[in-house]
């Protein structure tokens, strides 16, 4: 890990950027702190860092007031990563069919959503050795965010992380409710139910398919981005119970 850039954000959060071999991301971290302190894995959307940035630097924010360290790394494909042909076949498949009222098959879901997932767990993992390598990072750690199958199946493989905050609001292939079976850690799920982009049954099927004892499904009125700030609250207090 190489840090490239470093910042204070308002002399409470200290924000740096780093590389990961060809992987960009951001560690956020609380500026007065003496103990390690917790770490919260941000899963971005899959629209590049720049795009996403201020939603992520105010998770962040709002993380470091409550003790715990962020980071965040480039999907697989995105952002100033090389482009991946493949996976932009299977999103051009996917808005010919969304455009044609076609139907969503699960041929171009599981070309969408299993490669990415397959790329981009084992550089959470890379990401997650070297971030709790760092002095001030302990454990345990959080998984926040989308693409709702990477945190699925990094909740799965990852013994390292002990709860995860996952976002429905991306397609869900099949084989990921298999997965979601061998979930054992404690799972808050938020839901937008009028998501345009959305699945709903889906989400809804493989919230009922995770084995986690606990399990909260957090549904709200409104579309993909209008995630109320109480929702945004109760995932901090999931993370402060299970994290702390």
């Amino acid at each position: 890990m190489r840090f490239t850039s470093e910042q204070r954000l308002d002399d409470a959060v200290l924000e740096r950027e780093f590389t990961l071999g060809e992987i960009p991301g951001i560690l956020w971290t609380p500026a007065s702190t003496s103990a390690p302190v917790p770490l919260i894995l941000l899963g971005p959307p899959p629209l590049g860092l720049r795009k996403t940035y201020p939603r992520l630097v105010a998770r962040a924010r709002h993380a470091a007031a409550d003790g715990f360290a962020t980071a965040t790394i480039e999907l697989p494909g995105n952002g100033d990563r090389p482009r991946w042909p493949a996976a932009e076949q299977a999103l051009a498949d996917l808005r010919r069919a969304i455009e044609a009222g076609e139907p969503v098959t699960d041929e171009i879901i599981d070309a969408l959503i299993l490669p990415l997932v397959d790329r981009a767990v084992p550089e959470w993992q890379a990401a997650l050795d070297a971030l709790l390598s760092l002095p001030g990072i302990g454990g345990p750690v959080g998984y926040s965010g989308g693409v709702i199958s990477i945190g699925t199946r990094l909740a799965v493989v990852e013994p390292r992380v002990s709860a995860a905050v996952l976002f429905a609001g991306s397609f869900v292939p099949r084989a990921m409710f298999e997965e979601a079976r061998q979930v054992t850690v404690p799972v808050h799920v938020l839901l937008q139910w009028d998501d345009e982009g959305n699945d709903r049954q889906a989400a809804l099927d493989l919230f009922d398919a995770f084995g986690s004892k606990e399990k909260t499904l957090h549904a709200n009125m409104g579309g993909h981005t209008g995630v109320p700030q109480f929702a945004g609250d109760a995932a901090a207090q999931f993370f402060t119970r299970h994290l702390k």
